[in-house]
């Protein structure tokens, strides 16, 4: 009977967080719906990943592009492609060989593999301005599912300075870069003489949208 009750109480507390989460409304915006594009002027695309234990290792993609489709009031109908070029990536005060390495086949492989892609397949809306972007990711020649923590920063239908739409985002999510093949560096267990598998990226994106409709 202990344990049937427990089941029924943990099946309640599921159905009213799963019932919590379609009620969720999300934040109103004047940004209307439609094709944005990205402002590269205003986006950057971060990676961090543990060397030796002693800092988090930072580069960032220099050349990198997106498409989104928005609708403010049903985000869950929205979507998002993105590419990267993997011989952009670079770094502060590389050493003489540095780039080279990793763009080569012992890491990036950009010669055989030219781009990074990104191609969501669903968005789960998380609170009024946050969502789970869900998509396939593909790099260094293989293709797995990626989770992409979204929050919505707000945006506008337009003005006489700035005439389109622009929305704005922050974004964060993780891979292990062993499973895309690359596998370099990465510590024997139990040490951290190497470089981690664990690879954070960091987001932030603001793009134009339909064009703004002057008042009359």
């Amino acid at each position: 009977m202990k344990h049937f009750l427990i089941g029924a109480a943990v099946a309640a507390v599921l159905i009213a967080s799963q019932g919590h989460a379609a009620t969720i409304k999300p934040v109103a915006t004047q940004a209307p719906a439609g094709a944005y594009t990205l402002d590269k002027a205003h986006a950057s695309l971060i990676l961090r990943v543990d060397h030796m234990g002693f800092s988090n290792f930072t580069a960032r993609f220099a050349h990198f592009d997106a498409n989104l489709n928005l609708d403010p009031a049903h985000p869950e109908k929205s979507s998002v492609d993105a590419t990267i070029d993997p011989n952009s990536l670079a770094s502060d005060n590389p050493p003489d060989g540095f780039l080279d390495m990793l763009h080569g086949v012992q890491w990036l492989d950009a010669g055989k593999f030219p781009s990074i892609t990104f191609h969501s397949t669903s968005v789960k809306l998380t609170g009024r301005n946050t969502a789970d972007i869900i998509g396939d990711f593909s790099l260094h020649g293989i293709t797995r599912p990626m989770v992409l923590k979204a929050k919505f920063n707000g945006g506008y239908a337009g003005f006489a300075l700035d005439p389109h739409a622009r929305v704005g985002f922050s974004a964060h999510g993780a891979l292990k870069r062993s499973d895309f093949g690359i596998a370099y560096g990465i510590p024997a267990p139990g040490t951290k003489m190497g470089v981690g598998d664990l690879v954070d990226v960091i987001i932030e994106a603001e793009f134009n949208g339909p064009a703004w409709v002057k008042p009359n």
